[in-house]
């Protein structure tokens, strides 16, 4: 299964994008779907993290400025990123966390689409 991840770009600061994320096929049980994003020089972070049961968390740098938000029916995964500022330049990752019938957690990485904000 491989993840597409389209909606990254370049924008200025107090702009808005929104990422999307689908599957290439149908995951047999998964857990969560997040978004993760690795500036130069840093680890990768957890933004956003949303559970088949509709919980989230955010990252405190993102908190009331990024929305996360999922199509179950299709499992596409969105994240609504308003009031960008510089700092939230990076790659973004989408994952998928999921369980196999014995109840094992393997994760999907998507490839990334790039971020950029200019001040």
């Amino acid at each position: 299964v491989q993840l597409q991840a389209y909606g990254g770009g370049l924008v200025q600061a107090g702009g808005s994008l929104r990422l999307s994320c689908a599957p290439s096929a149908s995951i047999f049980r998964i857990n969560s779907m997040g978004w993760y994003r690795q500036a130069p020089g840093r680890q990768r972070e957890l933004v956003a993290r949303i559970t088949t049961g509709g919980d989230r968390n955010y990252a405190d740098s993102v908190k009331g400025r990024f929305t996360i938000s999922r199509d179950n029916a299709k499992d596409t995964l969105y994240l609504q990123m308003n009031s960008l500022r510089p700092e939230d330049t990076a790659v973004y990752y989408c994952n998928v966390n999921w369980s196999n019938m014995k109840g094992y957690e393997y994760d999907y990485w998507g490839q990334g689409t790039q971020v950029t904000v200019s001040s």
